[in-house]
């Protein structure tokens, strides 16, 4: 079973096991309508959660999940990752990428040599930020159009022309 991540648990909320969730989707408004996740700190250890009841407010999804009914065993959940099945996934709009598919993939300066690999995307505030292993260590590039030339999911490679400023 392919399972891909679409948000992260913070932390309850109240005493009754309300959590706040930061979504990690491009359709956060799917947490409104879903009534199953895959809850667990790595893919490999999730177990199935039902939800009772969702809202959306201020950018976060707040749940409510079956059995999870006080604020302690709410905490107990806090920091883990929510799931989907590949299958639940919305089909990808066009010139897009899925972050999952981005894991892994060659990254290219300006004058298209391979500079590292793109290990991680981490979530901030403003936007996302790619994690590139190099030979020599590892760089963070802002995943933002100013940085990010290309991206093509069929050659499996990221172009960013300006690779070397970070360096």
């Amino acid at each position: 079973m392919e399972l891909w991540l679409t948000g992260t648990i913070l932390k309850p909320k109240g005493l009754k096991g309300e959590l706040k969730v930061q979504p990690v989707t491009d359709f956060p408004d799917r947490f409104l309508s879903r009534t199953k996740y895959f809850a667990g700190r790595q893919p490999e250890t999730v177990v199935p959660v039902n939800v009772k009841s969702a809202t959306l407010s201020q950018g976060f999804a707040w749940l409510f999940f079956e059995g999870v009914d006080s604020r302690e065993k709410a905490q107990e959940m806090a920091g883990m990752h929510l799931y989907i099945e590949e299958k639940e996934c919305a089909p990808r709009p066009q010139n897009r990428a899925w972050l999952h598919e981005l894991e892994g993939m060659r990254v290219k300066g300006r004058d298209g040599v391979e500079v590292g690999v793109l290990t991680a995307i981490l979530p901030m505030p403003a936007h996302e930020v790619y994690e590139v292993r190099t030979g020599n260590g590892t760089v963070l590039i802002p995943a933002i159009d100013e940085f990010i030339d290309e991206i093509s999911l069929e050659g499996g490679y990221i172009v960013v022309p300006r690779f070397d400023e970070f360096l």
